[in-house]
């Protein structure tokens, strides 16, 4: 939605007087809309379809902030409509910027009779967008529906499963599989009021693919004594059924975890789609998504204690992973230490894991040891790191081990107001990912999502 002669026009207090909105808008040569006429929230109005309209001008709710929010997320100029400046209008305007609005100016209501005045705030201001959780999940989705891919869901058991297939298939994001007790997962879409016709339901138990898939596996692990009758017995647990389904080629991805846990989701995968042929480790990111950036952080969900030469091999992934979702990697190894402000073997470690990478892949934009502040931001890097390549402009962080890594996302989650994404497994053959148990239906919608953009590129 960025464009120039897009705006939003929201009234602060009383000052928004009967406004010709057509007129002003064929005027601007853009598409009349008013937000009272879109949905109520403000991802319903990003999914709307204001891009096909081109430049748009909105006529604002009268609520600046949601007003302030729409403007941000669609990356286009507020303009606040106000009899006077005064004070209210100034504390609308610094919250809007809080709110990471870009505000192009105040107008009076007069000034609205003719287009020239607020044709030239408007192009003034410009229109940078602003990445934020709705416009990035509607990337996602975007990205997503151009693969085609079919993704399966191995608990049918589950309303939030069941609920976000609904919204996956009427958005087109992916074909589905889900697994269970047909008519039981067709009696729960019913209660829930979604329609998952489109799915298609298979009962792992009775299915006809069961007896081969057994025979597939204890050929898979005939190294490891498994007999036919144990294939035929592993085959009956949902996740490995649904595992060997991708290992088969009937589904390109699995998506599990909402109510099972990680070992469960991600061991089948080790043992049978095991990794691809330039990984020796599975390890993930999360997508950490803010206003205005995106980061991506690894490996927070898999590896306890990885080595110097497996943090290396994290760093190469985790860059190759963060380009599929628009990323331009620029990979920071973290350490309490930059360069050789600090010793020891764990920082001795990180420069070993640099080395490591940039053996793997030259081109890769690769840097440490890098304390946090020195990664991100270009003030501090210029005092601790002034010729690092990475330094005040990383936006892949590698952390040193599992427990820094899950201390960080949580807490860039918890109080910096990150949308965690995540985690997306990395180095598998196929697409495997994995939810936690406490996931909600927008979450399970976005990591299927992120399966089918990995299948895609696979």
């Amino acid at each position: 939605m960025s464009d120039s002669r897009s705006a939003v026009l929201s009234p602060v207090a009383q000052g928004f007087a009967d406004v010709d909105l057509t007129g002003l808008a064929s005027q601007l040569g853009v598409t009349p809309r008013r937000l009272s006429d879109l949905p109520a929230d403000v991802a319903g109005i990003i999914n709307a379809d204001l891009e096909a309209e081109g430049p748009v001008l909105l006529e604002g709710s009268g609520d600046n902030h949601f007003d302030a929010e729409v403007a941000a997320a669609l990356g286009i100029p507020l303009v606040l409509v106000a009899a006077e400046e005064g004070r209210a209008t100034e504390l609308v305007e610094r919250h809007a910027h809080e709110l990471g609005a870009t505000v192009a100016g105040v107008v009076s209501a007069d000034e609205l009779s003719t287009s020239e005045k607020i044709a030239d705030v408007i192009e003034g201001a410009g229109a940078t967008q602003v990445v934020t959780a709705p416009v990035f999940e509607k990337q996602l989705v975007d990205q997503a529906k151009k693969t085609n891919a079919h993704i399966v869901l191995p608990e049918g058991e589950d309303d939030r499963i069941v609920e976000a297939s609904g919204r996956l298939l009427e958005r087109g994001v992916a074909r589905l599989t889900i697994l269970g007790k047909p008519e039981e997962i067709k009696a729960r879409a019913e209660k829930l009021g979604v329609d998952i016709s489109a799915a298609d339901l298979i009962d792992h138990e009775t299915s006809e693919l069961a007896e081969e898939f057994a025979a597939d596996f204890a050929e898979l692990r005939k190294k490891k004594g498994i007999t036919l009758e144990q294939a035929r017995e592993t085959m009956r647990d949902i996740s490995y059924f649904a595992t060997m389904m991708v290992h088969k080629g009937l589904a390109d991805g699995m998506v599990s975890g909402a109510a099972h846990t990680t070992a469960h989701t991600i061991k089948p995968s080790f043992q049978i789609i095991k990794t691809s042929p330039d990984a020796s480790v599975v390890s993930s990111i999360f997508l950490m998504v803010m206003r205005g950036r995106v980061w991506a952080f690894g490996d927070c969900a898999v590896n306890p204690n990885p080595t110097a030469e497996q943090l290396g091999e994290i760093a190469v992934v985790s860059a190759k992973t963060a380009s599929q979702f628009g990323l331009d990697p620029r990979v920071a190894m973290l350490s309490y230490s930059t360069g050789t402000s600090g010793s020891g073997p764990d920082v001795d470690r990180a420069v070993e894991a640099v080395k490591f990478a940039r053996e793997k892949n030259a081109d890769l934009k690769v840097d440490g040891p890098l304390q946090f502040d020195a990664a991100c931001d270009a003030g501090v890097a210029q005092k601790k790191a002034p010729d690092s390549p990475v330094a005040g402009q990383a936006n892949v962080f590698i952390f040193p081990d599992l427990e820094a890594g899950n201390a960080g996302y949580k807490i860039a989650q918890r109080t910096g107001g990150a949308l965690a994404i995540g985690p997306i497994l990395q180095g598998l053959n196929k697409p495997v990912n994995d939810l936690s148990r406490g996931a909600t239906v927008d979450d399970i919608v976005n990591t299927v999502a992120i399966t089918a953009i990995q299948a895609g590129e696979a």
